[in-house]
């Protein structure tokens, strides 16, 4: 069994080398990264927090656990954070178990606007099942109606708004949202899941100065382990001195036992990473990437989305872009089929995909690079039935990413 488990890994880096990725989630970690998560400190049970564990022999994972978050208020210029949420949805559930009463009104952005289910989905979420939850969208160019927005929180009076996407290829105004949640005294959440890196590396401005909290998963363009923070703003504790004893009882034990030790190292060693100038540059050269990319593919007749940020939409035809991913997936270009502003298909079947750039940029590709990619999409998507093109065009893709390192 273990030899197959182990084969398979093999096949994957493999696939992982000799395709290009443009899930604007994805991205490729450091060997520190690694050898932190595949370290002896998966093999530590550290119920509870730093100097108050449930379990002898933590210590260390006290100092380690320390670091980490000492690490992340200094990089996020925050006064408190929590590192030990498994991942972002249950830091977003951990923030809404920590904020709200069960019935309370919530207002995050629609799923096929480009929002997040954690944002109060309706009905097949923990948001949207536990809580009455009401929904903005964007307009016909895909971005925020803020004076809808406005309408529809003072009409609502949701007690949390939501302000966090997962396919939305734009700046966010933090400030305009703030205003907005202050009309109708609105504990606000950021979730800066997708973006957390850009705003690092000060390619997008940060949520800090106008939101309550902040949450965020520590991979993505952060190029962490899979993880998630969350943390508490100046704004936040000046409402309520209590918040960050509210996040830590909802984190543990309201929603989950032990931490990850292991990926909490991991993501102490991604915020050094990030710390430095290196990764600075690295995040302006994703955005430069994707408006290279973005407007290659304009140029070729295509309709997109974005982008000031990491990511952009393209639309096709109702129900085709399932149909358009697969296709570039046989061709060795990895995106996700995704749903577009005004989408009249369905979630599994929608009309557009979903590209970023970070991962390829990681590998160290540049705007040439980029045009050299969109005429690759293009020439998939004109061949989309066409197998022996796909597979052509599949080999073209090997061979370029031969000078690019994982």
């Amino acid at each position: 069994m273990s030899d197959m488990v182990f084969e398979l890994i093999r096949k994957e880096k493999a696939r992982q080398k000799s395709q290009i990725h443009l899930i604007p989630s994805e991205n490729f970690v450091s060997e520190n990264v690694l050898k932190a998560i595949g370290s002896c400190l998966t093999n530590k049970y550290a119920e509870g927090y730093a100097g108050r564990r449930y379990y002898q022999g933590n210590k260390i994972i006290d100092e380690i656990e320390n670091l980490v978050v000492e690490k992340g208020k200094e990089l996020f210029g925050v006064p408190y954070m929590n590192v030990q949420p498994y991942s972002g949805s249950p830091a977003n559930e951990a923030v809404l178990f920590a904020l709200l009463e069960p019935g309370d009104k919530i207002c995050g952005m629609k799923l096929s606007a480009g929002g997040h289910l954690t944002h109060g989905h309706p009905k097949i979420t923990f948001g949207g099942k536990y809580f009455d939850t009401v929904q903005y969208g964007v307009n016909k160019n895909g971005k925020v109606d803020y004076d809808e927005l406005t309408r529809l929180v003072k009409k609502e009076k949701p007690k949390l708004i939501w302000v966090g996407t997962t396919a939305y290829p734009w700046i966010l105004d933090w400030k305009k949202f703030s205003e907005i949640a202050g009309s109708v005294g609105a504990w606000l959440i950021a979730d800066i899941s997708h973006i957390a890196g850009l705003v690092v590396a000060g390619v997008h401005p940060s949520p800090v100065d106008y939101v309550d909290v902040v949450t965020s998963t520590t991979h993505k363009t952060l190029r962490g382990s899979r993880g998630a923070f969350i943390a508490v703003t100046k704004t936040g504790l000046s409402k309520d001195s209590k918040l960050a004893r509210k996040i830590d009882k909802a984190v543990f034990p309201g929603m989950q036992g032990g931490p990850h030790i292991n990926n909490i190292a991991g993501i102490g060693v991604a915020f050094e990473e990030a710390s430095n100038l290196k990764f600075k540059q690295y995040g302006k050269q994703v955005v430069n990437n994707a408006k290279v990319l973005a407007d290659e593919l304009k140029n070729f007749g295509f309709k997109v989305f974005g982008t000031e940020n990491h990511l952009m939409l393209v639309e096709f035809g109702v129900g085709e872009g399932r149909k358009t991913a697969e296709a570039l997936d046989e061709a060795g270009i990895i995106v996700n089929y995704n749903t577009v502003p005004g989408e009249k298909g369905t979630a599994m079947s929608p009309s557009g995909i979903r590209i970023g750039t970070p991962a390829e940029t990681t590998r160290g590709m540049k705007e040439d690079d980029m045009k050299r990619i969109a005429g690759f999409i293009k020439r998939a998507v004109d061949n989309i039935d066409n197998k022996v093109e796909l597979e052509k065009i599949k080999k073209e893709v090997r061979s370029f990413l031969k000078k690019f390192i994982v």
